[in-house]
């Protein structure tokens, strides 16, 4: 088949390359013109505008959006409603929320475009191991694009599947990328929790405001965290290809000195959570790796000085380092 590709970043690109292996014909269109130029050393043909792109197609045509999700899928619509036909249909294989997923596809409608929702999960990682689709929209649109879908997949007849009609591919990618924070939140934690095994090693400050450690006989462990990965990735329950590369980054920096610590989001959780109140489904796990993720930010910066300057107001505790408070 023959596709359109906006948006030739890492997995835009990943994405054509995988498609040209199967056999497909990609037309690839990004503003930056050197990510162009890459593609077509890679085997597709180029286009240095939309206007182009869509002129090397032919009808009924499919062009797969892998743009960030938000003003820039809007923005790209509104340019190729000028240039598509009835008949054509628009991907959208970033993380755009649901909701406006429905919305997209509700106004092309009226002009008899098809829109698909094409939730993508694989990251760089994709072009060889294959990306997880979640797709939503009408059945016969998806029907005509499966061979595009299963040249992606990592399995033809399982890495990919038609979830509902349009919006549910992105609902169904909102919730993976919930249950991501979570299972990330758990590795995090746990393995932090192993780091600090050795915690009735370190000295601490005999004061009021310092809990003891009462047994710090039951704490003398200095355990090899990058080693614990690998023997979890083998035969362990929660052995996984996020711990695979979990342990990865362990073992090319095993204090992980080159981050720090500031975790992102970009909506996936946030929805997610929203959905989980709308249904009235109870998510707690995924809502207290979201908080997490905010505070790694700095957003308890304020909450945090709100409770030392209570501590201090009825009780006259003063914050270590500043001075001591009884009790």
């Amino acid at each position: 088949m023959q596709l359109g590709m906006i948006g030739l970043g890492k997995m835009g690109a990943f994405m054509s390359e995988r498609l040209m292996k199967a056999g497909h014909q990609v037309v690839g269109f990004d503003r930056d013109a050197a990510a162009v130029a890459k593609v077509k050393s890679a085997g597709a043909e180029g286009a240095d505008s939309l206007a182009v792109m869509v002129s090397k197609l032919s009808a009924p045509r499919a062009v797969w959006m892998m743009v960030p999700a938000g003003n820039s899928v809007d923005d790209t619509i509104a340019d190729l409603v000028k240039l598509l036909a009835p008949g054509d249909t628009i991907i959208d294989g970033g993380n755009s929320y649901y909701r406006d997923s429905q919305r997209r596809a509700a106004a092309l409608r009226d002009k008899k475009i098809s829109y698909v929702d094409a939730g993508t999960s694989g990251g760089v990682w994709g072009l060889k191991e294959g990306y997880s689709l979640m797709v939503g929209g009408d059945e016969d649109v998806v029907a005509r694009l499966a061979p595009i879908f299963q040249a992606l997949a990592p399995a033809a007849d399982k890495g990919w599947g038609r979830v509902g009609p349009c919006g549910a591919g992105h609902f169904v990618k909102m919730v993976h990328n919930g249950i991501e924070y979570g299972i990330m939140a758990a590795y995090a934690e746990g393995l932090n929790v192993i780091k600090n095994a050795n915690a009735g090693k370190v000295k601490r400050e005999a004061d009021a405001e310092t809990t003891p450690l009462r047994h710090p006989d039951l704490y003398q462990y200095d355990i090899d965290v990058p080693e614990v990965t690998e023997v979890w990735r083998r035969g362990s329950v929660i052995g996984s290809w996020l711990l695979d590369l979990t342990a990865a980054a362990l073992h090319e920096s095993p204090e992980l000195s080159n981050f720090a610590g500031r975790v992102s989001d970009s909506g996936e959780g946030r929805w997610t959570v929203q959905a989980a109140v709308d249904e009235g489904v109870s998510t707690p796990v995924i809502s207290a790796a979201l908080y997490a993720r905010f505070a790694s930010r700095g957003s308890e910066e304020y909450s945090d000085r709100l409770l030392s300057a209570m501590r201090y107001e009825f009780g006259g505790h003063l914050e270590k380092g500043v001075g001591s408070g009884g009790d």
